[in-house]
């Protein structure tokens, strides 16, 4: 304990010695942490890439599908299109990729295309760019599980009408274990996700060592090759629309970016590293499936995917290399969510915080997680997936658009931060909300390579919106943009509440002359007598009231009152039509109306407390009810007064 003294004031700082008991929150999440411990808390490369590598590792076991879904329209003779298609998607991966290396390098204290849109753009391409990213990390954890349940229901085709139900349970699963903590929640999904890696790798060797050597062969026993609507022709809109769905392979990314402070010192040393690892990989193996599926004859199919029809014809059958790949894909794309579990409650603290989102998102739950931000997530996630039926292709139009949409205004907002640092002397710097810019005599290429990032991810952004529209992308869409108008409506009210209590010119205290005191009652037991006395301590000014809803009743009410009321006036409302809270209302409504200026009306509500929660719903909520009814009345103090039984 120490005492302080600031301008006559005593300032008493104590130590809280006081240690969270052991319940079922302790088992099902870890012990509690204290704030001390949030340094111990950061992760190195290794487990940074099970992290926030996941997701985009995890999309290459659907991207490739996703372009041939589009391009069979046109027939099986179009599919030759695919490795060509899923080139271009890699070259526009390297120039993402060499972006936000730059943005990890300026801003390392993370935030993304968040920070960098607000600190050079504006707020409003930062609440758009972060609405947008909000979307789409739920529209990943919505895709990742639903791939990886369609990956399980392929080898294990009796489960297929369990989907929904099996993907939910995936969803809080995955939940629970980043409650316990980024650490722990690492640690425990680096082993599947480095499995995933090894046995990808060895599939795609596997494959291209069998295709040199001419013993590969095609699929066999491929699923039934039907497509609704087929156009017959390869059109360019039908090639744009199959390059809009594989560009699913670069949503992820940006979660790096966003997700910096999770990292050992440097910071922006290891999360740059660690991308550059996460791009070599996903690019690698993109560009190897969707090369031997196209050797192998694969067809895109709901009943059995891609990654299933290469497995089984790289390894001869459904062995256990094809179980371990099976396994292995199934389990990376559920982990493909925990990136944005690691991301979502990262990127709703700092909207929460600058005052966009409700501000119960930046507390940091025991496990010094952003524990709301992560249910919220989850929640949302588990209502997307029963809406549409856990099915990848119909989620999937809804999917990358956001993305590319967070990709262009954070390549913007660099490009903006450039030319401000190529305009500043030597010895000059801005200091922003999310970084110091300094010159930098490299500004001209630096600008080039984020413009040229802006260009092509705006591009792919126009493109997907155009050829998805009519698939679902104009829920995003229309989606983002109410979005931005509830955070800018929830900023508003906080910047009106902030202004109304704020101190700045407040040099008129309220003075208080007068306490006249409203003591409800509906019977005169113990409980009552308890709040009739602090009622009397208050003020020598107390009025009992009474709604008379059964005159039988109320006799005895009064015939109480004068044995036990000491004397306290009473007052009782006539109620023919047996109402409660209207009478009352309007008894204190006249009281208000005909108040001083410096007088207060506080209302004092005996209330009895049971033993047991569940023996609360065997009574009337009346002081409930009662809060709700008065709480926005002006003037007015409500005091409840509880009384165990």
């Amino acid at each position: 304990m120490r005492l302080e003294s600031n301008l006559g004031t005593t300032v008493i700082e104590q130590d809280v010695k006081h240690t969270p008991r052991n319940n079922w929150h302790q088992w099902l999440i870890g012990r509690p942490l204290q704030t001390a411990d949030a340094p111990h808390q950061t992760i190195g490369k290794t487990v940074g890439l099970a992290v926030f590598a996941s997701d985009a590792l995890s999309s290459t076991a659907y991207a490739t599908q996703e372009i041939m879904m589009i391009l069979a329209i046109a027939g099986s003779g179009t599919l030759g299109y695919v490795f060509p298609i899923s080139i271009v998607i890699v070259l526009l991966m390297a120039i993402v990729t060499i972006s936000y290396q730059q943005t990890i390098h300026a801003y390392p204290g993370g935030g993304g295309a968040y920070i960098v849109a607000r600190d050079n753009l504006g707020e409003l391409p930062a609440q758009t760019a972060g609405a947008a990213l909000l979307t789409d990390y739920i529209l990943t954890v919505a895709v990742s599980i639903s791939a990886g349940i369609a990956q399980i229901t392929s080898a294990f085709p009796n489960l297929y009408p369990f989907r929904v139900e099996i993907a939910v349970a995936m969803v809080f699963m995955i939940m629970l274990v980043n409650l316990r903590g980024v650490k722990e929640s690492g640690i425990a999904f680096a082993i599947p996700t480095y499995f995933f890696v090894i046995s990808m790798v060895l599939t795609v060797g596997v494959g291209f060592f069998r295709f040199l050597t001419g013993s590969l062969g095609t699929v066999v026993n491929p699923p039934a090759f039907s497509v609704e609507g087929a156009v017959g022709m390869v059109t360019p809109f039908l090639l744009l629309h199959a390059f809009a769905s594989g560009t699913a392979a670069l949503t992820g990314i940006e979660a790096i970016s966003n997700g910096i402070t999770a990292f050992k010192e440097p910071r922006s040393k290891n999360a740059g590293i660690t991308l550059v690892w996460m791009s070599g990989i996903l690019g690698t193996l993109f560009l190897g499936i969707s090369f031997l599926s196209g050797k192998i004859a694969s067809v895109p199919s709901e009943a059995e995917t891609i990654i299933s029809q290469l497995a089984r014809t790289v390894y001869g059958g459904e062995g256990f290399l094809y179980l371990a790949l099976i396994a292995g894909t199934a389990v990376i794309l559920i982990m493909a969510a925990n990136t944005a579990f690691a991301d979502f409650p990262r990127l709703g603290a700092l909207h929460a915080g600058d005052g966009f989102l409700p501000r119960q998102l930046t507390f940091r739950g025991s496990r010094l997680v952003y524990s709301r931000g992560i249910v919220a997530l989850a929640v949302i996630a588990s209502l997307l997936i029963v809406a549409f039926q856990a099915s990848v292709t119909r989620l999937i139009p809804l999917y990358a658009i956001g993305v590319f949409l967070s990709f262009t205004l954070s390549q913007a907002g660099m490009a903006r931060r450039w030319w401000k640092s190529g305009h500043l002397k030597p010895d000059e710097q801005i200091v922003e909300p999310g970084s110091i810019v300094k010159y930098d005599k490299n500004w001209k290429v630096k600008l080039i390579i984020n413009g040229l990032g802006m260009v092509s991810t705006f591009i792919v952004m126009i493109v997907f919106a155009v050829t998805k529209f009519m698939d679902g992308a104009w829920i995003i869409i229309v989606l983002v943009p109410i979005l931005v108008t509830i955070f800018f409506t929830i900023h508003h009210h906080y910047k009106s509440l902030a202004k109304n209590l704020s101190l700045d010119n407040y040099n008129t205290p309220m003075r208080v002359s007068h306490n006249r005191v409203v003591l409800l009652i509906a019977g005169v037991h113990r409980g009552t007598l308890v709040a009739l006395a602090y009622a009397r301590s208050l003020s020598a000014d107390v009025t009992a009231v009474h709604v008379s809803i059964d005159p039988l009743e109320s006799q005895k009410v009064v015939d109480k009152w004068n044995a036990y009321g000491e004397g306290t006036r009473l007052v009782v409302l006539d109620s023919p039509y047996r109402l409660f809270i209207e009478p009352l209302m309007a008894f204190i409504e006249a009281l208000l109306k005909n108040r001083q200026p410096t007088e207060v009306l506080t209302i004092v509500v005996p209330q009895f407390v049971t033993p047991h929660w569940w023996e609360n719903l065997l009574h009337n909520q009346t002081a409930l009810m009662l809060r709700f009814a008065l709480l926005f009345k002006q003037g007015l103090v409500i005091l409840e007064v509880p009384y165990n039984v």
